[in-house]
């Protein structure tokens, strides 16, 4: 496998997340205000692919990260990855903050599966996940500067 095709993977993933999220944080909102707090089949649905679509696009960055990263092996062996903002940022924030995403994600996943009403804890799980996921964000690499 090249590089590129990884990244560009990665890039391709990005945009599917930022759409089942937006489809998420729509159905958690109608489900709060609209719905009585009754967990729609729509909500269920969104943090489904939402999930799905977060765990396919973290393991194809840990998978290049960890293998095919000639940024990460470089700033590794210079001793400079946590030195450098860029470096620190690009290699060690943002894939620990998408991967704790990722983990809120899964959990409310099954509380959605299993359970009928909503809680507002959970609304408040699926916030910082969201807000994780915005924060970690390459947004200048995707959209440009």
């Amino acid at each position: 496998m090249d590089f590129n095709i990884m990244l560009q993977a990665h890039r391709g993933f990005a945009y599917l997340i930022l759409l089942a999220t937006a489809v998420f944080v729509v159905a958690l909102l109608l489900t709060m205000f609209g719905y009585s707090g009754k967990i729609s089949k729509l909500l269920r649905k969104s943090t489904l692919f939402t999930m799905i679509f977060f765990h396919t696009q973290a393991l194809i960055g840990l998978v290049m990260l960890f293998f095919f990263s000639p940024g990460f092996k470089a700033a590794k062996e210079a001793g400079t990855l946590m030195k450098d903002a860029v470096s620190r940022n690009t290699y060690v924030e943002h894939p620990t903050a998408m991967i704790i995403a990722a983990v809120l994600l899964t959990i409310l996943n099954k509380k959605f599966k299993t359970n009928d009403t909503l809680k507002m804890s959970w609304v408040i799980l699926g916030f910082v996940a969201i807000a994780l996921m915005l924060w970690a964000f390459q947004w200048t690499r995707l959209f440009g500067a």
